[in-house]
């Protein structure tokens, strides 16, 4: 793929002003209602639980729509203060279970290695169709049910509700740990060189672990608050439901803005950043009222180009650049079931492929190939052909 725009062509800079005023309200507007709801909840269950269904939808959307906002405070862009924007952000991940600012760096790696499929493969964790080859039959059914679009309900409140605690307690045991051998090792070491040499895998800064630890307990220590005003089983099922299905829109969206057919999905060497802007990003078109609650996130391509342009002149720049953007990619949602099948990446071929097509390739391989082949040179020879 290629493309002869440069980044420069692009007008950006004026849309990259941050608004306290429009931020502000848009947490008003967000933040408000959600905590209403959650009182029309409580009354609407005293009356009957079947008025609940419209009310958790709206719960569920607000969520989402917090999580927006809570991404644009993690890029430092909603507001004009990167001290605003951590507080901010850190009070929306609360709503939505998780810790802003470990999921914002490592968000922002994303951004960094956008359609650099060598290393960066999305939070579904893809693979290539190299790897996929060498997968078992069993192993290869396993990979294409971890990632069938019904997955996004369970892998999303995995996402939200259990991982951040799970980090804190395999993080916090293998610190315990690491005291411990430096201890035996060494009897005198002092507190502070045993924190400074220890490398979790559950985060990577100092900043991020007190991100992490606090985080859970405003979501654990609210959740007993609230469970105890409201009652365990009735607070602990909606909000359950409502991180669900919001994590489930997120991932949805998130998946389409980059998985699609003929995305760009380059290896490492030769890999360019515009490219993977205007190309590997998509515009998803949405009604209106979607684009208020996923907060403009579908003009994903210009979130690419410059991630310091808040979201309320996500739409304003898109128009602006619009004759630049020949090379993206336009959804609309009829195409979002669609887009779920492209879970593999062929790096011969720099695309994206389905399972279906890669077997179905890989079986004409098969039937045209020499019957003498062993299995190890038959998947050099599929894995060289199937791209093409």
């Amino acid at each position: 793929m290629e493309t002869t725009v440069k980044k420069s062509d692009f007008i950006l800079a004026p849309y990259m002003k941050s608004n306290d005023l429009r931020a502000t309200y848009q947490i008003v507007n967000t933040v408000v209602p959600y905590i209403l709801l959650w009182f029309l909840a409580v009354k609407a269950a005293s009356v009957s639980f079947w008025l609940l269904p419209p009310i958790v939808v709206l719960l569920a959307l607000f969520s989402g729509r917090c999580f927006s906002l809570m991404h644009d405070c993690g890029h430092y862009s909603l507001f004009s203060s990167k001290r605003v924007n951590r507080v901010i952000g850190f009070m929306l991940g609360a709503i939505n279970a998780i810790p802003q600012y470990p999921w914002s760096r490592g968000h922002a790696y994303h951004h960094k290695t956008n359609g650099d499929w060598e290393r960066y493969r999305g939070p579904s964790a893809l693979i290539s169709t190299e790897e996929f080859a060498k997968l078992s039959p069993s192993a290869q059914r396993r990979y294409e049910l971890l990632r069938h679009p019904l997955m996004i309900f369970p892998g999303g409140f995995f996402y939200l509700a259990i991982k951040p605690r799970l980090a804190l307690i395999l993080g916090t045991y293998g610190f315990i740990g690491h005291l411990l051998t430096c201890l035996k090792q060494d009897p005198g070491i002092g507190l502070a060189k045993i924190i400074s040499s220890h490398k979790s895998k559950n985060w990577y800064t100092a900043g991020e672990f007190w991100d992490l630890l606090f985080n859970n307990i405003c979501v654990v220590g609210g959740g007993i608050f609230l469970g105890y005003l409201l009652g365990f089983g009735f607070f602990l099922s909606v909000y359950s439901i409502t991180l669900t299905c919001s994590a489930a829109m997120l991932i949805s969206v998130f998946f389409v803005q980059h998985n699609f057919d003929g995305s760009y999905a380059h290896k490492t060497e030769g890999w360019d950043y515009l490219l993977g802007a205007i190309q590997g990003s998509s515009y998803l078109e949405l009604p209106t009222f979607l684009k208020w609650f996923s907060a403009d996130i579908g003009y994903h391509n210009i979130h690419h180009l410059s991630e310091r342009i808040p979201n309320y002149n996500l739409e304003a720049c898109h128009n602006q650049n619009r004759h630049l953007l020949a090379d993206s990619k336009m959804l609309r949602m009829s195409d979002i079931p669609d887009c779920f099948k492209f879970i593999l990446w062929d790096s011969a071929s720099s695309c994206l492929v389905s399972i279906a097509s890669f077997r179905q390739a890989t079986q004409s391989i098969m039937d045209t190939e020499p019957s003498f082949l062993d299995r190890t040179e038959l998947e050099k020879v599929i894995v060289k052909n199937v791209g093409g």
